[in-house]
């Protein structure tokens, strides 16, 4: 009798340890489900919010949302069109049980890296749903329940125009922009369609559900049967998504970083795999939006691309590699790579170009991965690129380049600077260099110390691949050209007189990242760098110095912290032995920043003297830039 009872015990013991454990859900390779919370994206599309984010995967062109507590909808609120940027359908899946018309009432909601989880009740049980991607086009639901009855599924408020058309057990919503959604269900489930909707009667206590998005007809031809052998073996594909989450993770985590900073870490990982995008239309190779949750930045651009590849090629090197591809697919015949590309290619820019920082991206994908065979592909493209702006934009032909335009406009010009409307460019004007190319009146010490660095990466891959590398060297004496000795210095310098443009900005970071800066100059500049009432500020290293009388605190450019910028400034001081600085200045962004150690996504830029979130979240080079500060702490 008394074996009975401690089996009895045991058994129930394990009952709780196992509900205990519902909503982080341990198994063999479980790091991701310690990282629960990552993210609030909660928005039931008709509430008067703004949606600030969703969660996708696998370069998908959809999103979903988790429903609000307040607005609660029994399932993910979704598919989104990224792209087009529309709700197909307010939730594609609404479980609730058979025969029974209940209301549900949510118990938890979680977003782990690569998985989003909810959980509710009713007065007859309880319902665990769990979403993963699968591939680019199909994610997989998985439903649990704690009671053995057959569950309904239905979708809640399609767009306007939607039809339905039923094939076997999958039903196929097609919204009028011609884009498609499938929702599959396994083979003993009864389906049925009407004109606005579907109904779908699945037995058993766990059941899969596949959610399939499709740009086109053709695209959907070639998803179907991959969705149908999800549900053939769903438990293999949650186990493969697993393993590439767990491989994501291993790749980046330190054993010996307070958790605090792994927190960080993976946020970081999850917001560059959020802004991932699949070949689309002019997309001719994957890549890296800036950030998912914008409308206006679904295209990638030259300057992120590089900054969030060099991230990439850390846990996903060949996203990283086709991120470079896709933007050299669109390189011009004289080497230009132009500022953004999109799907659609009547919304590529090509009026500027951006920093060059492609080299500094491929020799990161080489030092992870040793292929040279990417090396040898990128080399001629790096080259040309390279050259065009010594032919391009070197106005008085003296070996130093101005950031510039196509079309001869200073807008344009300053967004090839990437600081958009930056102080120093206050009062620039244009120069002609031909009829196709344009220059600011002032050489910039950021885009010359970019391209001094260049050159020798460049030279560097030339020794790896056996070619012979000749290109003249006009980088000995960038450092000494833009070194202001009486203020101790870096600055633009104007054409044609060389007058420094003294607006102590980010811009002279530069010279210390690359390492073109001399030990001296370093000594010199410490001071500025750190001085609480200039550079070290509350969250260090702005935009421009703090007590500029333009200083603007959500100015942009003209004041705010930009992490790509914060880094630049702190590894610089790192390459110089400052290591104790580095990490002090570290640890005031991981620790300031709003929201960063918590759920709220890592944004574009932040308040200077607050940490404030300010410009577009789930943000990719902001996540790049922390991704780096946390692998270099403490070395």
């Amino acid at each position: 009798m008394l074996y009975k009872i401690m089996i009895k015990l045991c058994f129930c013991a394990l009952l709780i340890c196992m509900m205990s454990c519902v909503n982080t859900p341990k198994g063999p390779h479980s790091i991701r489900y310690e990282y629960g919370k990552l993210f609030n994206i909660a928005y039931t599309p008709e509430a008067n919010t703004r949606c600030g984010g969703w969660f996708t995967d696998q370069g998908s062109w959809m999103g979903f949302t988790i429903p609000m507590q307040d607005k609660w909808i029994n399932g993910f609120c979704g598919p989104f069109s990224l792209d087009h940027r529309h709700w197909m359908v307010r939730s594609a899946v609404v479980p609730g049980f058979s025969n029974i018309n209940e209301t549900f009432t949510p118990d938890s909601t979680n977003y782990f890296p690569g998985e989003i989880f909810v959980k509710s009740h009713s007065p007859s049980g309880n319902i665990e749903q769990h979403l993963q991607f699968i591939d680019t086009n199909t994610a997989l639901l998985y439903i649990r329940t704690n009671i053995n009855r057959e569950l309904q599924l239905k979708g809640d408020t399609w767009a306007n125009g939607t039809s339905f058309k039923l094939n076997q057990n999958t039903v196929i919503a097609r919204h009028p922009s011609g884009e498609i959604v499938c929702i599959g269900f396994e083979p003993d489930a009864r389906v049925s369609i009407t004109n606005d909707n579907y109904l779908a009667v699945c037995s058993g206590e766990n059941v899969y559900v596949t959610l399939s998005f499709f740009n086109n007809e053709k695209e959907k031809i070639a998803g179907l049967q991959k969705a149908t052998s999800i549900l053939n073996h769903p438990q293999n594909y949650i186990e493969a998504n697993n393993k590439r989450w767990e491989g994501y993770l291993t790749s980046v985590l330190r054993n010996d970083m307070p958790e605090e900073y792994n927190r960080i870490a993976v946020k970081a990982v999850a917001t560059l795999i959020a802004n991932w995008q699949s070949q689309k239309g002019g997309l001719l190779h994957e890549g890296v939006v800036p950030s998912h949750a914008v409308g206006y930045f679904m295209g990638f651009w030259a300057w992120d691309s590089w900054k969030t590849a060099v991230a990439y090629a850390r846990f996903a090197p060949e996203v990283a590699k086709n991120q470079i591809r896709a933007m050299f697919d669109y390189q011009l015949a004289d080497g230009m790579v132009i500022d953004c590309i999109y799907s659609n290619t009547d919304e590529n820019n090509a009026r500027d170009s951006k920093p060059p920082l492609a080299a500094w991206a491929v020799d990161e994908i080489f030092t992870h991965t040793n292929d040279t065979a990417f090396v040898r592909e990128m080399y001629p493209q790096l080259l040309a690129y390279h050259r065009w702006w010594y032919a391009k934009r070197d106005h008085n032909r003296n070996g130093i380049c101005e950031f510039g335009s196509v079309d001869g406009t200073a807008e344009a010009a300053a967004w090839e600077s990437g600081m958009d409307n930056a102080i120093r460019f206050d009062n620039a004007k244009m120069v002609k260099n031909a009829d196709d190319a344009w220059s600011f009146d002032q050489e910039s010490v950021d885009l010359n110390a970019y391209l001094a660095y260049e050159y020798k990466l460049l030279k560097k891959f030339a020794g790896l691949i056996n070619q012979p590398f000749a290109e003249p060297d006009y980088t000995a004496n960038v450092a000494e050209y833009f070194f202001d000795s009486t203020t101790g210095f870096f600055f633009d310098r104007h054409l044609p007189d060389g007058e420094f443009i003294k607006e102590e900005g980010c811009e002279a970071y530069i010279p210390f990242w690359t390492g073109i800066a001399s030990k001296e100059q370093m000594n010199r500049a410490l001071p500025l760098l750190t001085d609480t009432t200039k550079f070290a500020t509350y969250i260090p290293f702005p935009t421009v110095a703090a007590d500029n009388p333009k200083f603007t605190p959500k100015g942009y450019w003209r004041g705010p912290i930009w992490l790509d910028q914060t880094y630049f400034a702190i590894k610089g001081l790192r390459n110089y032995g400052h290591k104790e600085l580095a990490d002090k200045f570290t640890g005031q962004v991981f620790n300031r920043l709003h929201g960063l150690k918590e759920d709220a996504p890592i944004h574009e830029n932040y308040g200077t003297h607050t940490g404030e979130l300010l410009k577009a979240p789930h943000f990719g080079w902001s996540s790049a830039h922390l991704l780096l500060m946390y692998e270099e702490f403490g070395k």
